[in-house]
């Protein structure tokens, strides 16, 4: 594998949130994030059709707004806090920023998908939607 490989992401939807200031937007979702809407393009439609108040799931997102160039920082952007490596932080600022947000879903209208405990800001791209899983076990 080529190190100069490239790779090339189509976003299938967009984030429609009242949090439009990542310096004002929740660190996490469980810290005060308001509902928000996952507005699917038309052509992912089929994919969400099994979606259902009630699911957990995972959304991956494009930080468009992250720096590519921060590989340190301070650990919740705290200067009280030793300057940790990205990859040990949930910085938004790093190498491929890809968000990682667990989310529940509130109502499904169409390729609308209302969800709580999602902290990103309006506009930000939707990359991915995985459920949540149970330990096996519980399967």
């Amino acid at each position: 594998m080529s190190s100069h490989e490239r790779y090339e992401l189509e976003p299938i939807g967009w984030v429609r949130s009242s949090l439009l200031d990542p310096a004002l937007a929740p660190l996490q979702g469980d810290e005060g994030a308001p509902d928000a809407q996952l507005a699917l393009d038309e052509a992912v439609r089929d994919a969400a059709r099994d979606l259902a108040p009630g699911d957990e799931l995972l959304v991956l997102t494009w930080l468009h707004r992250g720096q590519r160039d921060v590989l340190a920082v301070h650990r919740r952007s705290d200067p009280a806090n030793p300057v940790r490596g990205v990859f040990s932080t949930r910085s938004p600022d790093r190498p491929n920023p890809i968000g990682l947000h667990r989310v529940t879903v509130l109502a499904v209208e169409g390729t609308s998908i209302t969800v709580s405990g999602l902290e990103a800001i309006d506009g930000t791209p939707v990359i991915d939607i995985k459920p949540v899983l149970e330990p096996i076990g519980d399967r």
